[in-house]
């Protein structure tokens, strides 16, 4: 086999990597897992699995400000 042949295979076999990896990457249940756990970094620390209660109270203080917010605003507009 000559230096030509062997250089030609191994660019082959690392295009035939790239396009595993990025196949991987692209499939959708992989898109899904990555976007859950990076939500899920928002409100649990991954390595200690300790809730972080700061970003929780956050929300829901969100939450329960637009459910006031509302209920003022259905209020006003009867």
């Amino acid at each position: 086999m000559s230096a030509l042949e062997r250089e030609i295979e191994q660019t082959r076999e690392r295009l035939a990597s790239t396009i595993d990896q990025l196949a991987y990457r692209a499939h959708p249940k992989t898109i899904v897992g990555r976007q859950v756990t990076t939500v899920k970094s928002h409100f649990v620390d991954l390595e200690t699995g300790a809730p972080r209660t700061d970003n929780i109270l956050k929300v829901a203080g969100a939450v329960v400000g637009t459910i006031v917010l509302l209920a003022v605003v259905r209020k006003v507009a009867s």
